[in-house]
């Protein structure tokens, strides 16, 4: 039993990892770039739902029938789940210590509604309880910068792969109009920031304890 939670524990935590970099490759070479014949993912995301929702006002939902184009298709969730525990699959297999398997499918399922939720609360802010912490504040920050630029913040759950990656950005840097409401972060521009891995510190420490 020790082992089973051991093995599970360990699993569940690289598996977390393991979800910031493969939700960063999918954002940014499938849904982004069209993969030959198959592009649905880019003309749902990039054509469709970044067409809709911007970095200005439009970054919350202005008109109900695009509500629906926030989260991704139903069938969605089972296959990216399945794709990302992968590697935990086989690993599970190969040693045949299945609690490997077991702490990456709690992990895998857990990010991708986690994903769904927040980017669901994000476009569409109705001042839930999760709108109100300090991770959810620094999170719908990160993703707008996406909005403004498409290239950088990849992540909407944990932007570790964003950090390790070189795609992490924290502020704009020209002025825009950003959207506004309690739980979006002044994004705009200062004369003179901190050294870049004191922003990133910054960062971090402020989504692990919460502070606004």
């Amino acid at each position: 039993m020790n082992s089973f939670l051991f093995w599970s524990a360990l699993a569940f935590a690289a598996a977390v990892v393991w979800s910031s970099f493969f939700e960063w490759t999918l954002h940014r070479f499938v849904m982004h770039k069209p993969l030959g014949f198959f592009d649905y993912p880019f003309k749902a995301h990039a054509q469709i739902h970044h067409q809709i929702f911007k970095a200005d006002e439009t970054y919350h939902l202005i008109e109900e029938k695009d509500k629906w184009t926030i989260p991704m298709a139903w069938w969605n969730g089972p296959v990216l789940v399945l794709l990302c525990q992968s590697p935990f699959i086989l690993a599970a297999v190969l040693s045949g210590k299945w609690a490997i398997w077991a702490g990456a499918a709690v992990a895998t399922v857990c990010y991708f509604a986690t994903y769904e939720y927040l980017h669901w609360c994000m476009h569409l802010p109705r001042k839930r309880a999760v709108e109100r912490s300090g991770i959810f504040f620094r999170l719908n920050g990160h993703h707008i910068l996406h909005h403004r630029y498409m290239h950088k913040n990849f992540n909407v759950v944990f932007p570790f792969a964003d950090f390790c990656m070189g795609t992490l950005i924290l502020r704009s840097k020209i002025a825009f109009a950003q959207p506004k409401g309690t739980a979006v972060p002044n994004l705009q521009p200062v004369e003179e920031l901190p050294s870049f891995p004191r922003r990133v510190v910054r960062f971090f420490v402020l989504c692990l304890t919460g502070v606004r």
